[in-house]
C-alpha cells in the first residue's frame, strides 16, 4: 500500500502547479524553441526528469539529516510535524496570492544558493541533446520555489533518506501534467489552474490540510 504521505505530495504537487507554471513555465517554454523541432516530447520529458531527479536529491538530504536528529530527539520531530503543517497553509495562502507568504523564503535561496547555481548554465547551452536537456531540468530544479521548499518540511518528516527522496518523487510527478502541456504548447490549464477562482479553491484545499497536520501535531504533543 503507497503511504499516505506520498498520495498527499502528489496532490501537493498537482494543486501547486499552477505556481509551477508561473514559476518555471517561461523556463519550460524556452526550451522547446532552443531545441529539436521534431522531438518536442522527448525534450520536455527529458528536461523534467532532470528537475524531479533534483528535488529527489535534496528530499534525500534534508530527510537524512532531519532522520538522524529526530531519532535522538522526541521534541525535534514533533517541531518537524508542526513545520509541516505551517508551511502547507503559507503556501495554500501563496497560491491564492493573498500575501508574500513564501517570498523571504525565494529570497533567501536566491542569496544562498541560486546566484552559484545558474552560472552552470553556460556549460548547458545551446540544448542540443536530450542529456543536455536533462541536464538543464537538474539545474533549473533548483530554483528558490516556496512550494518546493513547502514540500521539502514534509520530506524532512520521513525516516529515511529513501523515503524523503521517494516524497519529493511523488510531488514532483503531481507538476508533470501541467508541466508537460507547457512543452506541447497546451494552453487551456494553464488559464484554469491560474484563474482567481481557481487559485483560491486550490489554496483552500491546502489551507484545510495544513490546519489538520497541525491538529495532529497538537494532539501528539499533548500525548
Amino acid at each position: 500500500m503507497i503511504d499516505p504521505l506520498f498520495v498527499s505530495a502528489f496532490i501537493m504537487g498537482l494543486i501547486g502547479s499552477g505556481h509551477c507554471i508561473a514559476m518555471c513555465g517561461g523556463i519550460a517554454s524556452s526550451l522547446q524553441l532552443a531545441t529539436d523541432k521534431t522531438r518536442p516530447l522527448q525534450y520536455s520529458i527529458a528536461y523534467n526528469i532532470g528537475r524531479a531527479g533534483s528535488y529527489m536529491l535534496a528530499g534525500a538530504l534534508v530527510a537524512g539529516i532531519s532522520s538522524h536528529f529526530a531519532t535522538q530527539s522526541h521534541w525535534f520531530a514533533l517541531i518537524l510535524a508542526f513545520l509541516s503543517g505551517l508551511f502547507m497553509i503559507l503556501v495554500g495562502l501563496y497560491i491564492m496570492r493573498l500575501g508574500a507568504s513564501l517570498q523571504w523564503l525565494e529570497s533567501l535561496g536566491k542569496t544562498l544558493v541560486w546566484q552559484h547555481l545558474v552560472k552552470l548554465n553556460r556549460f548547458i547551452m545551446p540544448i542540443n541533446s536530450l542529456p543536455k536537456a536533462m541536464a538543464y531540468g537538474a539545474l533549473w530544479g533548483w530554483l528558490p520555489c516556496g512550494l518546493v521548499y513547502s514540500a521539502l518540511t514534509w520530506a524532512m518528516t520521513s525516516n529515511t533518506a529513501l523515503d524523503g527522496a521517494l516524497v519529493m518523487l511523488f510531488f514532483a510527478l503531481g507538476t508533470f501534467p501541467a508541466m508537460l502541456s507547457i512543452g506541447m504548447g497546451a494552453q487551456v490549464l494553464h488559464k484554469v489552474l491560474n484563474h482567481p477562482w481557481a487559485r483560491i479553491a486550490l489554496g483552500s484545499v491546502l489551507i484545510w490540510y495544513g490546519i489538520y497536520l497541525l491538529i495532529i501535531a497538537t494532539d501528539k504533543l499533548l500525548h
